[in-house]
């Protein structure tokens, strides 16, 4: 078996096609559907509760810092060891495709509110609007992600608990970000977090992520082996 763990990498080996696969289903699911159902019926779940919630434009500094916190996240699981970050892909990727499933049955959309006022934040959610469609609603794909980012390390003693304590409380400030920017219903906050626990509890407690090592492993031995054959020769010659 190769050593899938360069000393000191960033991102390890073993790490690099899970987390790009995660990557790779997550844009497929999100784009590819809001593509194909684009002009499919689509149903607005809005409730009372987010008809009171307030429009709040400075939640969106949230909304998009989000991303790096998810990059940050995401690279720290992996590094928790091979099983760890396979077992926590194949999670993900699972989470993507009960997401399809929701947004190919049950296509949502939201009205918007219109945006009043000058001020970067007020430019910043009005360009969140113009580039994102209200489509893709439910589950939340921004509380999903966000909460994975938490119970990946959740009960990883090796990742001080302050930070486990500030990726919860900041992946549910990423929730209530999805409410007062008006991207989201509050039952879109509910299904993204459940679907996160009961995907992140199936890979963690069946065999289920051995179907994806199969996967990286063989993707692996053909890129990096390659990679270490065609080294070898250029260093012969």
């Amino acid at each position: 078996m190769q050593n899938k763990q360069k000393k000191n990498a960033w991102i390890p080996s073993y790490a690099v096609f899970p987390l790009l696969s995660c990557v790779t289903v997550n844009c497929i699911v999100y784009f590819g559907i809001a593509k194909l159902a684009g002009e499919w019926k689509h149903y607005d779940l809005t409730l009372p509760f987010d008809r009171a919630v307030p429009l709040v434009p400075g939640f969106v500094s949230v909304y998009l810092g989000c991303y790096l916190f998810w990059i940050i996240n995401y690279i720290l699981i992996a590094r928790q060891g091979e099983e760890h970050c396979i077992r926590f892909a194949t999670a993900d990727m699972m989470s993507r495709l009960v997401c399809c499933v929701f947004f190919l049955l049950l296509p949502t959309t939201n009205v918007r509110p219109a945006l009043e006022g000058e001020g970067i934040w007020v430019t910043l959610l009005q360009a969140v609007y113009n580039m994102d469609a209200p489509v893709n609603l439910f589950p939340s794909i921004h509380c999903l992600v966000s909460w994975f980012c938490f119970i990946g390390i959740r009960g990883i003693k090796s990742v001080p608990k302050a930070y486990r304590v500030f990726s919860c409380l900041f992946a549910l400030l990423v929730c209530v970000s999805t409410q007062v920017t008006k991207q989201h219903y509050i039952v879109d906050v509910f299904g993204g977090i459940a679907i996160a626990e009961i995907t992140y509890y199936i890979a963690f407690h069946t065999n289920i992520y051995r179907l994806s090592k199969k996967v990286f492993d063989r993707l692996y031995e053909m890129f990096f082996s390659r990679r270490k054959s065609a080294c070898g020769k250029e260093s012969e010659v």
